[in-house]
């Protein structure tokens, strides 16, 4: 399997799960830089991380040399990279990184969930999508209330290719201070890219321009008054 290295993360990808695109960002180190830096611009020690979408692993262990291991959760719908998200954690010497089989979908979770895969890992998403349909399965419904309940996580990171649509609009509780989220605003449009940012306002967060790039958002916690 192909070996890459980013920002000083060892990750190994087979070929199956690499498209062209997907395989020239892991080998020039620009596979998710957008959001690594966001992440690494806000984290602090003690915080508890919770990776949607967790791909091979990449962010959930970059997290995890910050914050240890045992305070990162990464969650990933693809049953084919959970292999290779714990040999990447393995191979980077951060077990107990604790990573779930399933799908982030609003409220409390609980049966199945749509999971439609195209060419290159990053592109499968429970949001259907116009092009590229590889395949679909069904995957394990994680309710984002009863991952916020159980893990209680700091920051938040979510690059879930338009599942983050609607997916906050129940809101963010306490204690999270923290999230990095990728728009995907061909699945939603302006609109529900105003609805996200409506539904962290709600919620008590701001846009942050310190790590913002691109169709890469951070929301950051108001101060309490």
């Amino acid at each position: 399997m192909p070996v890459f290295e980013v920002d000083g993360v060892s990750l190994e990808v087979p070929d199956a799960e690499l498209g062209p695109g997907l395989r020239y960002a892991l080998g020039t180190g620009l596979y998710e830089h957008t959001e690594a830096h966001a992440l690494t611009s806000h984290l602090k020690s003690g915080d508890r991380v919770l990776d949607l979408g967790a791909g091979c692993g990449y962010l959930a262990i970059l997290a995890a040399g910050f914050v240890g291991p045992e305070r990162v959760t990464a969650v990933e719908p693809n049953p084919a990279l959970l292999p290779v998200i714990a040999g990447n954690v393995a191979r980077n010497g951060l077990a107990p990184l604790t990573v779930l089989h399933g799908a982030a979908v609003p409220g409390e979770g609980g049966g199945q969930a749509p999971l439609f895969r195209r060419e290159g890992f990053w592109s499968g998403s429970t949001a259907r999508g116009k092009s590229g349909l590889r395949d679909a399965i069904e995957v394990p419904a994680l309710g984002i209330g009863t991952l916020f309940a159980s893990i209680r996580p700091t920051v938040l990171v979510a690059d879930i290719e338009g599942a983050e649509g609607g997916l906050f609009d129940a809101g963010l509780p306490q204690p999270l201070r923290l999230a990095v989220i990728e728009l995907h605003p061909a699945h939603y449009g302006a609109r529900g890219i105003a609805g996200i940012f409506d539904a962290f306002a709600r919620s008590g967060f701001a846009y942050c321009p310190v790590g913002s790039r691109g169709r890469t958002v951070v929301f950051s916690r108001l101060p309490s008054s």
